[in-house]
């Protein structure tokens, strides 16, 4: 009796079992797919060994989020164009319930307003040759946003200081990257502010990639939260040197790593984490964080990182220990985004705009050099809008058109343009088609046949005769005319 009932228990727990593998968790209802990049022996440059420690650990941290990792350590130009291609390759072929993520530790510059990846080769003489020698970002973005995806990650721990003697007058960091200006459904994260350095960490990580490898293992945790709490950390470990940047497009939810519990470990040291939920404006921020004690004001503002946040703090907290660091902060923020504004808009206004208000920046050579590039183009312009006078915007499609009709826009009717050309045609047709007969032979004709006395009858019959043959012949021969006319209209 006893055999059954063991046997049934056995069966019973096994198909336990099974159920609880067979039920899909949060992390196994999508496909993930992981790009680890860490570049470290640059061969020009010293090496960052903490590159290799940063990328050996997130892909440790990944494939154990359920990812499917592929690790590229020490890219060359080539290497690193043919990773992107092939990891593209496997997100199409995956499907769109992907999820993409690209973790980048390394050197990265920025030339120009555009971002690059720095690989092992790169050997640069001038600031010319990082666009033929480096990797962009934007090709990286794009070529990840062009796949119907669910999500699409970047981590960049790649604002380090720039180790390249030629490019002195590149700026400082990484420039911004909005993810709301390309395709929806991205997240991209900075190791700091925009036009900051990173730290490379006095550990075996990076403080960026320390942070991370911590906050992110909890579970549950949205990934807007995860990189929230990333930024509070990395500004403490670095008293507020190092502050991590994102910009999401995001339209789903992602965590990390899942939990039926529902619920999340409570943030450090700021419990109404929520109201960096959104975007406020100063009077808002200063609403909320009036009577707060200032760290737990710090903490906030800094989880938001944005603009509005940190004057409300520095007008609040004058008197902080945190408020030189913000207003540093914040100053940098502006330029920063002046300059985005600049590029963006790429015309002679907005880079004088830059200039006016940032001209000692470190940005200021490149602004100035973008704006002789842009006087040079825009120099071509006038002489070529001088070509055509104010008549284009009457006629658009032909400027040979333009000196005639400067009556078209005031009577737009073509009718009696028409009409006209149709009463004159008819008197055309009937003096080209009546000259045969009265045009120079009839009065000759006429002269030579009215002075005759009058022939006899027999030459009047012979007359009409003569007459009609002629005429049937004529008619005739008209017809075979007709004929090959349709014929060439064929060919033609």
């Amino acid at each position: 009796m006893r055999r059954p009932v063991l046997c049934n228990l056995i069966l019973a727990s096994g198909l336990l079992a099974l159920t609880q593998l067979m039920t899909p968790t949060q992390a196994a209802a999508e496909a993930r797919l992981a790009l680890v990049i860490g570049q470290s022996a640059y061969r020009t440059v010293p090496e960052l060994p903490n590159a290799a420690n940063d990328a050996k650990g997130m892909a440790e941290l990944l494939g154990n989020a359920g990812f499917n990792v592929t690790a590229a350590p020490n890219l060359s130009q080539n290497d690193m164009r043919q990773a992107i291609s092939d990891f593209a390759g496997k997100v199409s072929a995956s499907g769109a319930d992907t999820v993409a993520l690209v973790f980048y530790a390394g050197h990265g510059l920025q030339i120009d307003g555009e971002n690059y990846l720095v690989p092992v080769d790169l050997d640069p003489k001038r600031e010319a040759d990082i666009p033929l020698q480096g990797v962009r970002l934007n090709d990286l973005l794009n070529t990840l946003g062009a796949l119907p995806t669910r999500a699409r990650i970047f981590m960049l721990d790649a604002c380090r200081n720039n180790p390249f003697p030629a490019l002195s007058g590149a700026g400082h960091g990484l420039a911004i990257v909005d993810t709301k200006a390309g395709a929806p459904g991205s997240f991209i994260s900075y190791s700091t502010s925009p036009g900051s350095e990173a730290e490379d960490g006095s550990g075996a990580d990076s403080p960026y990639t320390t942070a991370a490898l911590t906050v992110a293992k909890q579970p549950n945790i949205p990934i807007e939260e995860v990189f929230k709490r990333i930024r509070i950390s990395v500004a403490q470990s670095t008293d507020g040197r190092q502050i991590p940047w994102e910009s999401s497009s995001l339209t789903t939810d992602f965590k990390f790593f899942g939990d039926s519990s529902g619920q999340q470990p409570p943030a450090q040291g700021a419990n109404a984490m929520a109201l960096a939920a959104a975007t406020r404006s100063v009077a808002d921020w200063r609403k909320d964080l009036q009577g707060k004690d200032s760290k737990l004001a710090y903490d906030l503002v800094i989880a938001d990182d944005t603009v509005e946040a940190y004057q409300a703090y520095i007008e609040l907290y004058a008197q902080a220990s945190y408020t030189p660091r913000l207003r540093t902060i914040l100053e940098r923020r502006r330029q920063m985004l002046a300059w985005d504004r600049a590029v963006a808009i790429n015309t002679r206004a907005s880079f004088e705009a830059y200039l006016a208000n940032w001209d000692n920046s470190d940005l200021a050579a490149t602004a100035r050099r973008l704006l002789l590039r842009v006087q040079n183009r825009n120099y071509a312009l006038p002489v070529a809008a001088a070509a055509v006078p104010v008549a284009v915007a009457m006629a658009p499609t032909c400027p040979c058109s333009a000196p005639t009709p400067p009556v078209t826009p005031i009577k737009p009717t073509v009718a009696p343009v028409i009409k006209k050309r149709v009463d004159d045609a008819p008197p055309r047709r009937k003096v080209v088609d009546a000259p045969p007969k009265p045009r120079r032979p009839p009065p000759d004709e006429v002269v030579e046949r009215a002075p005759p006395p009058g022939p006899p009858p027999e030459a009047v019959g012979a007359g009409i005769g003569l007459g009609i043959g002629l005429g049937m012949g004529m008619g005739g021969h008209g017809g075979g005319l007709g004929r090959g006319g349709d014929y060439n209209r064929g060919r033609y």
